[in-house]
């Protein structure tokens, strides 16, 4: 256990003030793996995710798992200079080590920005507000991709442009009013 690890006692502490209660290290860790099960996007369950993520990727374990398409357009956006970032409910930290640890290399250059739950709730219009603000963007020049409908349907009010991904949801789409791209081949930037 790595409870004396500076960061690591930091995030419990955070957990212990989430939970309006004193925790021992016992209980805070039982707190994260609810919060696993429940698949909450809570911050400090994202920052002790990223630490065992920087464990296993500089072990390299593990890579960042990245569609060839993705990638592929990724790079073709890039070169054609188009202002990439990521919004994730992975901590920062995280979403740099997915990206700079894939099969195809290090990805990070690719991106300008990474934003995490610290702007504020994926599915809030004000957190799609924040980051358009520190990426020096109004919400009508910003395009935004997400599997969940909830996360498009806030930056859709926010004033950002949406696209769903429909390639991981396992089936046809729930019925929306967002455009739908199956692939990243099918996104048009």
């Amino acid at each position: 256990m790595n409870s004396d690890h500076k960061e690591v006692a930091r995030i419990l502490t955070t957990v212990s003030e989430l939970c309006d209660a004193s925790l021992s290290i016992e209980q805070a860790i039982q707190q994260l793996i609810k919060w696993t099960k429940a698949d909450k996007k809570v911050t400090p369950l994202k920052d002790i995710q990223g630490l065992i993520w920087e464990s296993g990727y500089a072990s390299g374990d593990f890579f960042g798992h990245i569609y060839e398409d993705a990638f592929r357009n990724l790079s073709l956006w890039k070169s054609r200079g188009v202002d990439l970032n990521v919004f994730s409910s992975g901590s920062v930290k995280a979403q740099k080590l997915l990206f700079s640890h894939t099969h195809y290399g290090d990805l990070s250059s690719l991106f300008s920005g990474f934003y995490d739950t610290n702007m504020g709730a994926k599915q809030s219009d004000s957190a799609y507000l924040r980051i358009t603000q520190d990426m020096g963007f109004t919400p009508t020049e910003v395009l935004f991709l997400s599997d969940v409908i909830s996360e498009l349907d806030a930056a859709e009010q926010a004033g950002l442009d949406t696209i769903l991904l429909a390639r991981d949801l396992g089936g046809p789409p729930t019925p929306t009013h967002h455009k739908i791209a199956n692939s990243f081949d099918e996104v048009i930037v």
